[in-house]
């Protein structure tokens, strides 16, 4: 079955005369007119109304494709084994298993999907946490209109991204179980 995304996608490649060998991992930009690897991503987030924002937020990244939801610690760690998404975006307090306790299980089971945190807390100790445990990126909820894009944009390239409200403290240079 395709996507809207998918179809577009082969529209636009047939229009070009090539042909993508698989459609639902590439996407013809029409900006840079070439194709992009598309990239599957995970939300992990308990309040419908803001996990449907970050899907919004992220469905304006041309490559990136929202695979699956979460609304629970355990779901997300299920999901990330199951669909070993690219990246996963997960919030500190879910409930069953908290962000953290996600992460850890994920970072065995996906050891090679990025994560995400995008959280209401900004508290040093949970953010140097949520780094120890492999995150590359913590964006906190207030701040997520704005730093969303900027933290998938530094961690797809390789980069890690901390919230402007926390700037200033030392959590990029925590050892992590990433290796980031």
């Amino acid at each position: 079955m395709f996507t809207r995304r998918s179809t577009l996608a082969l529209g636009l490649h047939a229009i070009a005369g090539e042909f993508s060998p698989d459609p639902n991992r590439r996407v013809f930009n029409v900006e840079r007119g070439d194709w992009m690897e598309l990239l599957r991503v995970l939300v992990g987030e308990d309040y419908l109304p803001f996990r449907r924002f970050i899907c919004s937020v992220l469905e304006r990244t041309p490559n990136l494709q929202v695979i699956g939801e979460a609304s629970a610690g355990i779901e997300a760690v299920r999901k990330a084994e199951e669909l070993q998404p690219n990246l996963i975006l997960l919030d500190i307090g879910l409930p069953t298993l908290n962000g953290i306790e996600a992460a850890r299980q994920i970072r065995k089971l996906s050891p090679e999907s990025k994560i995400i945190f995008v959280s209401q807390e900004s508290s040093a100790d949970i953010v140097k946490e949520a780094f120890r445990v492999g995150a590359s990126a913590y964006v906190v909820k207030t701040k997520a209109q704005i730093d969303l894009p900027a933290a998938v944009d530094a961690v797809l390239g390789g980069r890690q991204f901390v919230s402007v409200g926390l700037l200033g403290k030392n959590f990029t240079d925590v050892p992590s179980a990433s290796g980031f």
